[in-house]
């Protein structure tokens, strides 16, 4: 008879919701509260981050953009004044134009680099608070599911674990679309050069 009237208690207890398990154990409850808390304020740092990645990749936009203005201006400008004197005396003076050039392409190059390495920088920071974020729904889902029977001290070294263990991968330096980007602006820059003194002196 004792165990036929414990075996209803034993099935109420396993028939509770993990939910009102958590609920009424302060530790639980205050862990789910402190993780939830911790996930919001991760999904804001991710949102923050993306707002602004986006804003450095508008930059390095705006910066491709007055580079080729930049040098078509230019252009424009040193074509129609040798048109408008024929004699080659500008030819002379070409060196100030073509520095003035240089000066600009380098100071653009630069820029640019400097804005992709940003960019990078960013987005790796993005990536592991992204990582961070993962690790920490599966814990609150665990918990939500396993209720009373949630290990604290294992789940929680065990996150802990892995965010300290989390080593980033080392890939071997490789040319990247960076590298690519600076060296094409490179080399529109040193034709811009020799059309310069092509267009002064002929």
């Amino acid at each position: 008879m004792a165990d036929q009237s414990t075996n209803p208690l034993i099935m109420d207890a396993k028939s509770v919701h993990p939910f009102h398990q958590i609920a009424e154990t302060p530790t639980h409850k205050l862990l789910l509260k402190q993780w939830l808390k911790e996930e919001e304020l991760i999904l804001n740092r991710i949102s923050l981050k993306e707002t602004q990645i986006d804003g450095v990749r508008r930059e390095i936009t705006q910066l491709y953009c007055f580079f080729f203005i930049i040098h078509s201006t230019l252009l424009i400008l040193l074509f129609n004044n040798s048109s408008s004197n024929p004699h080659g005396s500008a030819c002379h003076r070409s060196w100030i134009p073509s520095l003035c050039s240089l000066l600009c392409s380098l100071g653009l190059i630069w820029a640019v680099r400097y804005k992709t390495d940003v960019e990078s920088h960013m987005e790796k920071l993005l990536d592991r608070e992204k990582e961070d974020g993962k690790l920490l729904g599966k814990c609150v889902e665990e918990l939500k599911k396993k209720g009373v029977e949630f290990d604290l001290l294992k789940e929680v070294d065990a996150l802990r674990r892995a965010k300290s263990l989390r080593v980033e991968a080392k890939a071997v330096r490789k040319w990247s679309a960076r590298d690519f980007v600076t060296l094409f602006f490179f080399t529109v820059s040193c034709l811009v050069l020799g059309l310069v003194r092509v267009i002064l002196c002929n």
